[in-house]
């Protein structure tokens, strides 16, 4: 059955609110297909505002990857700011696409990819608009299989009811496996309905259904065990890990937004995955193994994508972009490429060891310098050991005099507070290092017109991390830290008045450490929280702490369990985790000796360059690193300036 467009009922409203272009759609490289002519149709969302939502890259991969399928239908939707909100419920308007305006209730599939937990009220506030019911078991084959991905569904246990399916890891392949098995069960007549779906989903053994799996708890609120309910379910999910990302070079035709964004770039993955080991870092952890995208590839990637949106600066990304065997190379070729022209590159992730002259002199060739950001994470000597951050203070100095002698007179340092094991004391070194920098900085350039910001973020333990067992440091303990170092660094005001102070107070963290370590009992929270008017709690000027404290008050007590319950309590080795039935391919032995060797400050290698350290990803995701260098170049290269169209490298 076709499905019409609510445009018409939508178009009414856009003048009664705030950035209605946002809403329209249209944008280069937006796709409208033909709904009769789908068998498969996927709603895909970044549950986020339309200017953090579009420019995310997952889900711009995923768009395309589904559109480029002849039989299947991909479209967006993104969450409506509160005034629009209103007004779609007064006026009896669902949750659409940008794309052709189509109600999302009517799509087979709603994709949502959290890359943090406090995206979560901002679902239920799409399928409350859409008329989808939040639990799960309400649902009917009228309703979309509402899928999660990203970081977050690591652990989508808080938002177990919710949802009806989780994927972990790369999607590429994941959805084009669940697009084959809906399109067969449709052809079939669609038998068993939507338990039938579920359970060929869940037998995949890569698709968490959560209905399919009972947790029984210990009368001192752990939880006893995660089983299956259902002799044909798997014990264990696990990750899907995309290898040879040569032969998945999204995004081709990026989204070219029509309003502004966080992000307005030609971005390209140039690998995946970091075995680094920072031990806070969850991404790094669960993206293993490394795995390079040739250089060859993301020379023709940059070509294709800025001929086709006009973008002018191009991101070369990934956890710790200067990593990649070939950056130096890279940088170089696309640098003398355009030469001449209006594009930048950036390399938004970079570390503070791995940045060079040479990586510096690239990216400022033609005149342009976009933000330089490092992240040091800690402040002193013993919290990197902690942490694994394998930086010391002169490294630290070296790189950034690099910036300031080649150009840069800003440069962003990143830092968190509340780690495991911290002191007031880790937290004050922040203050000494910064005006160092400062001092540094005047020194080599022979200007006192240089300046750096200091970004402080609070600490959050994440699942299939070593810190996963770490308690998290009460909210006052946080903000007292931070108020004494920014006395601190003020403190001499010829250095502090060079210096910019930004920081995350200690509230939000606590309500995310919630969130990231919760279970299913955290889900009555999240209800609450949105009926008492949660949305966007990503955003400082519409997040609430004492709204998500008083839902936790009132619902987890009847669990036995309390907010602190799951954030500033340590866990014990043999504790059953709400995700350990979830495998990201780490082996949890490894994980704990990790964090035993954190708390004497042991530092673990980078397996990229030295023998295995057996964490368990290659053999149990039968995956291996993927590094070059492959000996090629991304030159020679006809300039864009010359006005000749450059080969396909």
């Amino acid at each position: 059955m076709s499905v019409t467009s609510v445009f018409p009922q939508l178009e009414r409203l856009l003048p009664r609110i705030s950035k209605p272009i946002q809403y329209v759609g249209g944008e280069l490289g937006a796709v409208v297909k033909d709904w009769d002519a789908a068998t498969v149709r996927w709603v895909l969302s970044y549950p986020d505002a339309y200017e953090v939502g579009l420019p995310n890259q997952g889900v711009q991969i995923l768009y395309e990857v589904l559109n480029e399928q002849p039989d299947v239908l991909a479209e967006r939707t993104y969450a409506v700011w509160p005034d629009l909100e209103a007004l779609m419920r007064a006026e009896g308007v669902p949750q659409f696409t940008v794309d052709a305006h189509r109600p999302v209730h009517a799509f087979d599939l709603f994709g949502v990819s959290f890359a943090t937990e406090l995206g979560y009220t901002n679902l239920l506030t799409m399928l409350d608009l859409a008329g989808i019911p939040f639990d799960s078991r309400e649902r009917d084959e009228r309703h979309p299989i509402v899928v999660a991905g990203g970081h977050a569904a690591f652990n989508p246990e808080p938002i177990a009811d919710f949802i009806d399916a989780a994927v972990l890891g790369d999607g590429e392949e994941a959805v084009l496996e669940i697009t084959g098995i809906v399109r067969e069960w449709k052809a079939e007549g669609s038998p068993g309905g939507r338990d039938e779906l579920l359970l060929r989903l869940a037998r995949t053994e890569s698709v968490y259904v959560p209905r399919f799996y009972d947790v029984d708890y210990l009368p001192d609120g752990r939880i006893q065990r995660v089983v299956p309910n259902r002799a044909d379910v798997p014990f264990r999910v696990h990750k899907r890990t995309t290898m040879d990302l040569d032969a998945w070079p999204y995004p081709k035709r990026p989204l070219v937004p029509l309003a502004e964004t966080v992000h307005e770039r030609y971005a390209v993955e140039i690998f995946r995955g970091c075995t680094r080991g920072c031990r806070f870092c969850q991404a790094g952890m669960i993206t293993r193994p490394v795995r390079e995208r040739s250089i060859t590839t993301v020379g023709q990637m940059v070509q294709e994508g800025l001929e086709f949106s006009g973008f002018h600066e191009v991101g070369l990304l990934s956890l710790s972009s200067a990593d990649h065997s070939e950056i130096g190379d890279m940088c170089s070729g696309l640098a003398q490429q355009y030469e001449g022209t209006n594009v930048s590159l950036s390399l938004p992730s970079t570390r503070v060891d791995a940045f060079n002259v040479t990586l510096a002199q690239e990216l400022s060739r033609n005149g342009r310098r976009t933000g330089l950001t490092f992240a040091p994470e800690g402040g002193s000597e013993r919290i990197r050991q902690v942490i694994n951050k394998m930086v010391t203070e002169e490294d630290l100095i070296r790189t950034v005099v690099t910036a300031y002698s080649n150009g840069w007179r800003q440069v962003k340092l990143y830092f968190m507070c509340g780690l495991p094991t911290e002191t007031d004391d880790d937290v004050l070194q922040i203050a000494k290092l910064a005006h160092e920098v400062i001092r540094a900085g005047r020194t080599a350039t022979g200007s006192r017109d240089i300046r750096c910001t200091v970004s402080i973020g609070g600490f959050v333990p994440k699942p299939h991390t070593p810190f996963q067992w770490a308690a998290m440091a009460e909210p006052e303990v946080i903000d007292r830290r931070l108020k004494l170092l920014k006395d601190a660094i003020n403190a001499d005001r010829s250095l502090g008045k060079a210096i910019g102070y930004r920081y995350h107070d200690g509230e939000p963290s606590l309500v995310e450490g919630l969130l990231s370590r919760g279970d299913r009992r955290v889900g009555a929270v999240i209800r609450r929280v949105w009926e008492e008017g949660g949305r966007f709690d990503g955003w400082s000027e519409h997040f609430s702490f004492r709204r998500w404290v008083d839902a936790a008050a009132a619902e987890l007590p009847a669990f036995g369990v309390d907010l602190a319950w799951f954030t500033t309590r340590d866990r014990d080795q043999n504790e059953v985790l709400p995700w350990d039935h979830l495998d990201s391919g780490l082996d949890k032995d490894w994980l704990w000796q990790d964090w035993q060797d954190a708390l004497t400050g042991y530092e673990q290698d980078d397996c990229r360059w030295t023998p295995c350290f057996d964490c368990g990803v290659c053999p149990s995701q039968d995956t291996e690193i993927q590094i070059g260098p492959t000996g090629k170049k991304l030159l020679p290269l006809t300039p864009v300036g010359t006005g000749l169209r450059v080969p396909h490298a």
